[in-house]
């Protein structure tokens, strides 16, 4: 190999590292935000006077949370997912952004999805049946 030719690869494998650190920078945020989600395509938002339960279903999996109107504050939250003939699964705690997620699989059950922000709650009962 040339001078030239070494050059060049040499420059290709710094613009390579530089673009990938400039997108490490970048990202993390958007990265963790996301896989801190449920994935699958949102089914229905149950809304209540405080916050709004997500729900989203992928193959034979439901997935939910809970989320405030106003985030920030530290405040009790919480979300449960039961399907039906099963236990629920319940996320609960002092949180700023969210409770959940949380995922059951439900295959052809109905599913009953409970969500709580402060005082204000919601209780879907059973449905996607």
């Amino acid at each position: 190999m040339d001078r030239g030719a070494i050059r060049r690869r040499l420059a290709v494998g710094v613009a390579v590292l530089a673009a990938s650190a400039v997108l490490a920078l970048v990202s993390p945020g958007s990265a963790q935000a996301a896989s801190s989600s449920c994935s699958g395509r949102k089914v229905r938002t149950l809304s209540f006077s405080t916050g709004s339960v997500r729900i989203y279903r992928h193959g034979d999996y439901v997935c939910a949370v809970t989320v405030p109107k106003k985030p920030g504050a530290r405040r009790w939250m919480s979300v449960s997912v039961q399907a039906r003939g099963g236990r629920p699964v319940v996320d609960s705690g002092h949180f700023t952004r969210r409770a959940g997620p949380v995922t059951v699989h439900a295959g052809h059950r109905c599913v009953l999805f409970r969500g709580s922000v402060g005082s204000g709650s919601v209780n879907s009962g059973w449905i996607l049946c």
